[in-house]
């Protein structure tokens, strides 16, 4: 009994370790306009994908502050202390990676805290709609939030999100727009500004957005993905098949991305190379809707 009591122990212990592993770390410190640190600064890291995937710790006496645990993904960090202009900014978390985010808070007026107060109650209101998928009803909230205060490039973000899903590509597109100014930063706000362009058809507009979500987030497989299609779309092959091979690097079972490849090989000659990539393509997604052009397209290149 003893042994197997310290085998359990042992397996406990690994499937700690393991779980570790995938997990990442966010810290970082907060500070004044003057670079004095703030302590009590309540920091909420919350999952862009669902906000029920939230962690909420508070700065020290170093204004320092530490979360560990936290699935890859990207996040939206806030920071809020009473006397202080609340500041947002988005993280890309990665496996056993540490990430950092320092920032600045400034000094607010009173009237301005009851504002922003009010704002992110609404903002929070939206959110919960748009969980729901009551888009109507949360785009409204956020149009509330940002008649409040229209500082908060988050508010804009969700409104183009809730916009997107109701198909209204004009109002999506210009919050979009206002998102990425307030926050040339985020991922997020470039890509899907970015997305809005490419569906016009405008792919040069589209190519300055993609690529600095690229940047951004360089180990982001999408991001590699729609920098490649916007790319192809302008006719450069080249750059439009380097992306496309950094997303597979990045993210070896994405199928699209091997018939992205597949083709262009094809453009160039490469008919062994084109072979390989669209079987690989069929192998991942069989019941894709390109599949039928990819097996035609192999029978072609076999005969």
């Amino acid at each position: 009994m003893k042994k197997f009591f310290s085998c359990l122990i042992l397996v406990a212990a690994l499937a700690s370790t393991l779980a570790a592993s995938i997990q990442g770390k966010v810290e970082g410190k907060v500070v004044d306009q003057a670079g004095v640190p703030l302590e009590k600064v309540a920091v909420a890291i919350v999952s862009q994908l669902t906000s029920s995937v939230r962690f909420d710790v508070v700065t020290d006496s170093n204004g320092k502050y530490t979360q560990i645990g936290i699935q890859p993904g990207y996040y939206m960090v806030s920071f809020k202390k009473e006397g202080y202009v609340p500041a947002s900014k988005e993280i890309h978390v990665e496996i056993e990676e540490t990430t950092r985010v320092d920032v600045k808070l400034e000094k607010s007026e009173a009237v301005m805290e009851r504002a922003i107060s009010e704002s992110d109650r609404l903002f929070l209101k939206g959110n919960k709609l748009f969980q729901d998928k009551n888009y109507p009803e949360a785009a409204a909230a956020y149009e509330e939030a940002i008649a409040k205060s229209g500082i908060q490039w988050g508010y804009y973000l969700n409104l183009g999100l809730a916009y997107k899903k109701l198909d209204q590509k004009d109002k999506a597109k210009a919050a979009f727009a206002k998102a990425a100014e307030l926050n040339p930063d985020s991922y997020s706000a470039n890509k899907e500004y970015g997305e809005n362009w490419a569906k016009d058809g405008n792919y040069e507009e589209a190519k300055k957005y993609y690529q600095k979500a690229a940047e951004l987030s360089p180990s982001d497989p999408d991001a590699q993905y729609n920098l490649g299609a916007v790319l192809a779309n302008q006719g450069d092959s080249e750059g439009a098949l380097a992306a496309y091979l950094k997303c597979i690097a990045l993210k070896a079972d994405y199928a699209e991305a091997y018939y992205q490849v597949g083709t262009i090989y094809i453009g160039q000659n490469k008919k062994t190379e084109a072979i390989s990539n669209l079987e690989k393509f069929l192998e991942l997604a069989p019941n894709h809707e390109k599949a039928p052009l990819a097996k035609q397209l192999l029978d072609y290149l076999k005969k």
